[in-house]
């Protein structure tokens, strides 16, 4: 049990981090907080991201090019270019590494205000910090799992953020449903979002990449929004207003 309820937690927050921070405030910047706010969420991130960690830079000016060159060939990831999804997550991933430690020349438009930390981003990224966490997933694992098949989900664990990034840019891109007819392929992968936070109403944010709230239909509860929510009544961000 032990298992499951880590594995649960590391989804959730991970991902919270990942929606919250990394997509709606560093990629789209629908809402606004301080400095201090920003770099706590940069450690948090580390935290629950932990061997998965990433760069808002990184993943903010990769996601800016997404937007702007969807299912081209210009995407950092589109099922239309990548034979299978692990083809997508390996040039996924390089085209990251080249953003994140500036390899290439990106234009000003994908890079504007998108927060970076690079002192901590270089601690975050390096190997020391991933098989730090690595280490600390599989010493759980040995304390607390019972039965052979808890150490399935270790992997898992390894790679909980590339996980959670092909059931979006692979998956919602192929299966699903749309709300709004555009020209690539996003959709909208599940009806009620239990597993992604929101960010499976893809075809919405596609549709409208300036709303906080991904949901539109009735039956599309943003949980990440509704946090966001009670964090702007708290003070703690300031919501944007939406322009649809």
């Amino acid at each position: 049990m032990n298992i499951l309820i880590f594995i649960v937690v590391l989804w959730y927050t991970g991902l919270f981090f990942q929606t919250f921070f990394l997509h709606r405030y560093a990629a789209h910047q629908t809402f606004t907080m301080s400095k201090v706010t920003e770099r706590i969420c940069f450690f948090l991130t580390w935290v629950f991201q932990g061997s998965n960690y990433l760069s808002a830079y990184g993943y903010g000016v990769m996601h800016r090019m997404h937007h702007a060159y969807a299912d081209t060939e210009k995407d950092p990831h589109s099922p239309k270019y990548d034979v299978n999804l692990f083809a997508m997550m390996w040039r996924t991933k390089n085209i990251y590494q080249d953003i994140n430690k500036k390899r290439i020349a990106v234009a000003d438009k994908f890079t504007k205000n998108v927060p970076q930390w690079e002192a901590f981003d270089k601690f975050a990224s390096s190997k020391y910090s991933r098989l730090g966490w690595a280490a600390a997933y599989v010493v759980f694992f040995i304390v607390f799992a019972t039965a052979w098949w808890h150490w399935l989900f270790l992997p898992v664990a390894f790679f909980m953020a590339p996980i959670h990034g092909v059931i979006i840019n692979w998956f919602a891109h192929i299966y699903g449903y749309r709300n709004f007819k555009v020209k690539d392929t996003s959709k909208n992968l599940l009806p009620f979002d239990f597993l992604m936070m929101g960010e499976s109403y893809h075809n919405n944010h596609h549709t409208h990449s300036s709303r906080a709230n991904f949901g539109v239909k009735w039956h599309e509860i943003d949980f990440t929004y509704l946090i966001m929510v009670v964090l702007d009544k708290l003070r703690i961000i300031k919501l944007k207003k939406s322009v649809v």
